[in-house]
């Protein structure tokens, strides 16, 4: 049975996530799941890098986005307007 906030993280959830997150949400956004995630860890074969804080994991939001292939910057789907005269008043 799935829970709510258990499918794939989209695009736009991709770009409110905090600097690092939890192993659950790391694994949301590779599209697997938290075991396998868990399984991966333990024979050093996740697909990013990450760190142990206390017993928790923790995965850099850039290195995931990066894995992903999603790039930092915020993207447009229009030219962002480069009018030198000022906002108008």
């Amino acid at each position: 049975m799935k829970r709510p906030g258990d499918g794939q993280l989209s695009f736009t959830e991709m770009f409110d996530l905090p600097v690092a997150v939890d192993l659950r949400t790391a694994a949301r956004a590779l599209g697997i799941c938290s075991a396998t995630a868990y399984r991966l860890i333990h024979r050093s074969e996740f697909p990013c890098p990450y760190l142990r804080v206390g017993g928790r994991y923790r995965v850099p939001t850039r290195e995931l986005m990066r894995i992903l292939g999603i790039e930092e910057g915020p993207m447009y789907s229009v030219e962002p307007d480069t009018d030198d005269e000022g906002p108008p008043f």
